[in-house]
């Protein structure tokens, strides 16, 4: 389990570090509670020690976990589906919840292999974004590293070589 100073990462939100360990009331039961904080949008989150599972919060990557993410952005030889905008979205949303960090990075390496197609619609481009970021987050932390430095990393991996502007 968990304990107050860990780095963790809890999904669609991104890297948080567990602030402290609450105990609350709750209809007449004592509930403990991991507080996070949210370290690129400071947002605070409560999430009951029972349910920690459930929502999938996990530790960071590790070099073996960064290494299988560059590996799934370097594949160009994907099927894309071609499915409608609303049923791939909601695919790719459940992927980006999940938290995976290689599911994440499948989110990311599709809408960058869609993107060399088309013009990425206002809610891929937005999706991209925020799979990117996620990414950067994560791997920026794990690594100790600056995140200029991983987004040329994981843009090299998909074959890019100027950094998006965000």
């Amino acid at each position: 389990m968990f304990k107050v100073g860990d780095v963790v990462v809890y999904p669609a939100h991104g890297v948080s570090e567990v602030e402290s360990i609450e105990n609350r009331e709750i209809s007449g039961s004592s509930i403990s509670f991991f507080i996070l904080k949210v370290l690129d949008t400071q947002m605070t989150v409560m999430v009951p020690v029972t349910n920690v599972e459930n929502v999938g919060i996990r530790q960071l990557i590790d070099d073996a976990g960064i290494d299988q993410v560059l590996d799934i952005l370097r594949q160009r030889s994907v099927p894309i589906d071609n499915q409608t905008w609303n049923r791939r979205y909601r695919e790719y949303m459940e992927k980006i919840k999940s938290g995976s960090a290689f599911e994440i990075a499948e989110v990311l390496r599709d809408l960058n292999i869609l993107k060399r197609g088309k013009e990425l619609s206002f809610g891929e481009r937005k999706m991209y974004d925020t799979a990117k970021t996620l990414l950067l987050s994560e791997i920026s932390t794990s690594r100790k590293a600056d995140k200029k430095e991983i987004e040329i990393m994981l843009l090299e991996a998909m074959g890019k070589v100027e950094p998006d502007s965000m």
